[in-house]
C-alpha cells in the first residue's frame, strides 16, 4: 500500500523565537574569537546563516508525540492487536523482536502508532521535515551569553565559565511532508504544534534553563489525493482508476482510499473522513485534487487541525460523533 500515494498533506510554518534558542553545532570551530557553543550554519540565500535542522525539529516533534500517546495510551505493546489501543515504544531500547519474520502489511500494524508515523528500523517515515532558515536575515538577532556548571556537591563551580550563542529574534520557514496518513495521526501533529506553540515543550539546548520556546506561525497546508479527480458538476471528488467518491469539501484520510480487505490488513480505520469549510480544487497541471487552508483564521490551518484531531478523539472516547 506505502509503495503508491493516496493522500498528502504540506504545512507551511514558520517559528518565531519567544526567548532565546539554540542548537548546538556539533564540534567547537577553530576561530578563538567565537563562543565555546556555536549555533549551527549552513550557506543559504547567498551567505552563511543560522538555521533550524529539521532532524532537530523532527526529533523535539516526535518526543512530544510520544509524550503525548503514553498519556493517552499506553507505552508496551499490547498481546492483542487492537487499532484503538494506542501505544507509543521506546524506540531506543525497543528490540522490535514482535515485527521479525512479518510481511510488510503485519509489520505496519503491529509497530507503535508513533512508528507507524515517524518510522522504525523496518518500516520509513512517513512524515518529513525541511530545515526551517530564515525568512530575513537582517530580523535574526545573535547574542552571547555566559554560563558556569555548578558541583551540585559543593555548590562551588565545577565547569566554567563558558560562552554560547542564542537567537532571541528572528523567523524560521519551514515545512512539514506527510504522506498516506491517517486523519488520526494528523490530528496528533497538529496537538504537538499546538503544544510547542503553548510553550510545553521546546527546541534545542538547555530547554530546562529557559531556552528553546518558539511561537508557532501557519503560513498555509494543503491536502492532496494525485489519484483523484474533480468533479465539478456534481461537485464531488472520484478517484481516476478505481471506484470511489466523495463530496468536495471532505477531509480524507489513507482508509477511505484502501478496499476493506487491504485497510484490515495494515490497520487504517474505515470510515476515515471529516467535514471542512474548504472546497476542492484541481492540482496544478489540471491533474489531481486538493483542498488548501490559508493563514490562521478561523478557516486557515487551525481549521485542518481541528477537523483532524476529531478523528483522533474517535480512536479515544467512545460515542464522539462521526
Amino acid at each position: 500500500m506505502h509503495k503508491r500515494f493516496v493522500n498528502h498533506c504540506t504545512i507551511d510554518l514558520s517559528l518565531i523565537p519567544d526567548g532565546p534558542i539554540l542548537i548546538k553545532s556539533g564540534k567547537e570551530g577553530a576561530d578563538p574569537t567565537k563562543p565555546d557553543m556555536e549555533f549551527v550554519e549552513t550557506y543559504h540565500a547567498g551567505g552563511r546563516s543560522i538555521y533550524l535542522p529539521g532532524s532537530s525539529l523532527k526529533g523535539a516533534i516526535r518526543a512530544h508525540a510520544e509524550r503525548i500517546v503514553r498519556t493517552v495510551g499506553r507505552d508496551t505493546n499490547p498481546s492483542n492487536y487492537d487499532p484503538k489501543n494506542l501505544w507509543a515504544n521506546d524506540p531506543l531500547s525497543d528490540k522490535y523482536e514482535y515485527l521479525k519474520d512479518k510481511s510488510s502489511s503485519d509489520i505496519y500494524k503491529l509497530s507503535s502508532f508513533t512508528d507507524q508515523l515517524f518510522g522504525n528500523t523496518s518500516i520509513a517515515s512517513r512524515l518529513r521535515i525541511q530545515d526551517a532558515y530564515p525568512v530575513d536575515k537582517k530580523q535574526v538577532k545573535i547574542q552571547e551569553r555566559n554560563g558556569v556548571a555548578i558541583d551540585r556537591v559543593f555548590g562551588s563551580v565545577a565547569v566554567g565559565p563558558f560562552n554560547y550563542q542564542v537567537c532571541t529574534a528572528g523567523e524560521f520557514r519551514t515545512k512539514i511532508h506527510l504522506k498516506n496518513f491517517s486523519l488520526a495521526q494528523l490530528g496528533l501533529i497538529g496537538l504537538v504544534l499546538r503544544d510547542l506553540n503553548d510553550g510545553w515543550f521546546g527546541i534545542g539546548f538547555a530547554k530546562s534553563r529557559g531556552l528553546g520556546t518558539v511561537t508557532v506561525n501557519f503560513n498555509e497546508a494543503v491536502v492532496q489525493y494525485p489519484g483523484c479527480q474533480l468533479d465539478q458538476d456534481n461537485r464531488q471528488i472520484k478517484q481516476i482508476v478505481k471506484s470511489g467518491a466523495w463530496g468536495h469539501v471532505l477531509l480524507l484520510g489513507a482508509g477511505e482510499f484502501l478496499e476493506a480487505d487491504e485497510a484490515k490488513k495494515y490497520g487504517f480505520s474505515q470510515p476515515d473522513r471529516e467535514q471542512t469549510p474548504i472546497a476542492a480544487e484541481e492540482m496544478d497541471l489540471g491533474f489531481g485534487v486538493q483542498l488548501k487552508w490559508q493563514g490562521d483564521g478561523e478557516t486557515g490551518v487551525p481549521n485542518l487541525f481541528k477537523c483532524a484531531v476529531h478523528a483522533w478523539s474517535k480512536l479515544l472516547i467512545p460515542g464522539v460523533a462521526a
